[in-house]
């Protein structure tokens, strides 16, 4: 795992695409904190913070590209499925070394409340929450990232799909806007959402037995609660999907100062999440 680690590390910053990342992100950070904290004299680093958001939409998909894509199209994927250590440790090393890339800025950024403290009030706890915040967000994005790099050869496709997948959860408070409220719009839509995890299982699994099975049980289950209590899908859709604005637990310390711990769990059990389908992803590639 640390051959790995240190492989990949060397690698982005041997193809300068870690340091074009790490300068833009500050160079982007700083020309905000040069406008608010400086000029403006706002106190606050998080707000400055939060208008870099917009950067890890087109830089993680640029460090996430290659990680998986890379591999096939070069396929020398084939030799890490035969290397002496398992796939887990293969993916993490991998994603730490992404996870270090997007530290290194971070670790930067912790410089700015203590120039906002020399030269004024600041408000430090505040700022360097924020800042491990917008880090892990980062650290989100990237698994994200990671595993739709493994559905593809194509680092084009690979940057593509992640750009629009973390352009989509940029807009996705927007979005809830527009999801039905009513109980049969949610039931449909709930039953659409449990139709692609279903199928997915079957691309894993390749088992359309259990697929079915779980595809009619899951009919059968939501239509059986429409009918005896339609009231619990009014407005599911939203309480659901909502928790994917995870945009807006980095917001809620940049405008409200408040932490939401759920959060945090939410954002560690993503992370988790998106790391075990890409292990998966590519455990069935090895065995295909």
């Amino acid at each position: 795992m640390l051959a790995i680690y240190k492989r990949e590390l060397r690698s982005y910053f041997q193809s300068m695409v870690g340091c074009v990342f790490v300068a833009f992100l500050v160079l982007f950070t700083g020309i905000y904190f040069t406008a608010y904290n400086l000029t403006a004299g706002y106190p606050y680093f998080s707000y400055t913070l939060s208008g870099s958001l917009i950067v890890f939409i087109v830089g993680i998909p640029l460090i996430t590209m290659r990680s998986f894509a890379e591999e096939r199209k070069n396929k020398t994927d084939q030799l890490l499925l035969t290397a002496p250590v398992s796939l887990t440790k293969v993916v993490l090393g991998k994603y730490m070394a992404m996870v270090t890339v997007v530290a290194i800025p971070n670790l930067i950024f912790c410089l700015f409340p203590l120039i906002i403290k020399m030269n004024g009030t600041a408000y430090l706890k505040v700022d360097y929450i924020s800042i491990a915040v917008f880090f892990l967000l980062g650290c989100v994005y990237l698994a994200i990232g990671m595993f739709l790099s493994t559905l593809t050869e194509s680092q084009i496709i690979a940057f593509i799909t992640t750009f629009g997948a973390l352009l989509l959860l940029y807009l996705w408070k927007g979005i809830m806007e527009f999801l039905p409220s009513s109980a049969s719009g949610c039931m449909i839509g709930l039953l659409l959402m449990i139709s692609v995890v279903v199928f997915y299982i079957w691309q894993i699994t390749s088992n359309w037995i259990l697929s079915a099975v779980l595809e009619a049980a899951s009919v059968v289950a939501c239509v059986a609660v429409y009918f005896v209590k339609s009231s619990v899908f009014e407005n599911l859709l939203s309480g659901l999907l909502g928790k994917l604005a995870f945009a807006d637990v980095f917001t809620g310390i940049t405008q409200n100062h408040i932490v939401d711990m759920g959060g945090i769990v939410l954002y560690l059990s993503v992370i988790t999440v998106f790391i075990f389908l890409t292990v998966q992803t590519i455990q069935k590639r090895r065995w295909s």
